[in-house]
């Protein structure tokens, strides 16, 4: 094991609320490695060069690193992304100065597998319209013992269209399957003709509940716009836990004014924070529901991340093979 060496944690603020010695999330896997740490809760672009003078390893959520400020840190070895996409490191720079980048996988799918069917039933339950119904005291002037005013839909005999078919993709569909729900998958290979797999077009049209687990990229930005929205039944749900790149939001809210659309779940905006000025977020619509960017973000997930993320420091301290390697 190498002797303590300078590392900075430049955005702890991404991870918890409740500080570095708040009761939110515990930091004692990353202070017990034999680094000199300095933490900061959030990190400028014009700060990132000046805080990392002298440092071997940055831990990283989401602050940039890209060509021009990395051929400024010449003694950074090591990027240990704090999740699991790694667009705001640029790999191919990191790779010709020879510092390695990892991320950490997995940690969050039972936190956003959970969080996808909250939408869900919360969409198809009509929550949000009884909650506001009781707050206005339309139970307490019933004449009856329950109210109907909303009607209410079953997740069983759907069927769930499911767009990225990895760790998350698999785990929503173990979760659909426990509640009746019956499959089809967005194929990515015209080639690929195994059962259940299907072209995007008739994914669209057949599925009751389609949900995004797919990166952001190239191919996948703009995936879902009006012309994918107009294939989807009237009564759908659309669910989006992944990036907000890969859905047009202007699109998704016409379809949602004028009735195209049943509802939809978005936990994912395609700029983040968002502006005063957000499509959805000023939409006002009752069958749309937004969340903060928080599918991934249980306490018992961010533990996991930081477990990952010391699991993989310490392996490259010790000389091991680096975990999760992406570059």
């Amino acid at each position: 094991m190498v002797a303590n060496r300078r590392g900075v944690f430049v955005d702890t603020g991404s991870l918890t609320a409740g500080g570095m010695d708040g009761p939110d999330l515990d930091f004692s896997a990353i202070r017990a490695l034999p680094i000199d740490w300095q933490y900061h809760p959030a990190t400028d672009p014009d700060q990132v060069v000046e805080r990392l003078q002298g440092a071997v390893v940055v831990v990283t959520n989401k602050v940039v690193f890209d060509a021009s400020r990395l051929a400024q840190l010449p003694d950074l070895e090591l990027i240990a992304v704090a999740a699991t996409g790694v667009n705001n490191v640029d790999r191919e720079a990191a790779r010709h100065q020879g510092v390695g980048v990892c991320n950490v996988t997995g940690y969050a799918t039972p936190s956003v597998v959970q969080h996808v069917f909250m939408l869900l039933l919360c969409l198809l339950r009509r929550l949000p319209a009884y909650t506001t119904a009781l707050k206005q005291g339309r139970w307490q002037q019933s004449p009856h013992f329950c109210l109907l005013d909303y009607p209410i839909e079953e997740l069983q005999g759907k069927t769930l269209g499911i767009i990225g078919y990895g760790e998350l993709g698999r785990a929503v569909a173990r979760m659909g399957e426990a509640f009746g729900m019956s499959l089809l998958i967005a194929r990515r290979d015209p080639q690929d003709q195994r059962p259940g797999r299907v072209d995007l077009a008739e994914l669209l049209q057949q599925a009751d509940v389609v949900t995004l687990h797919c990166p952001l990229s190239e191919q996948t930005r703009g995936l879902i716009g009006a012309e994918q929205l107009a294939l989807m039944k009237p009564d759908a749900m659309l669910i989006n836990t992944a990036r907000g790149g890969i859905v047009d939001e202007l699109a998704l809210y016409r379809a949602l004014a004028n009735g195209r659309l049943g509802g939809a779940g978005i936990d994912v905006l395609d700029q983040e924070p968002p502006g005063e000025k957000s499509t959805l977020l000023k939409a006002g619509l009752d069958n749309l529901i937004v969340t903060p960017h928080i599918a991934w973000a249980s306490r018992a997930a961010r533990r996991r991340l930081l477990d990952q993320v010391a699991q993989n420091i310490d392996s490259y301290l010790r000389g091991g093979p680096l975990r999760n390697s992406v570059v």
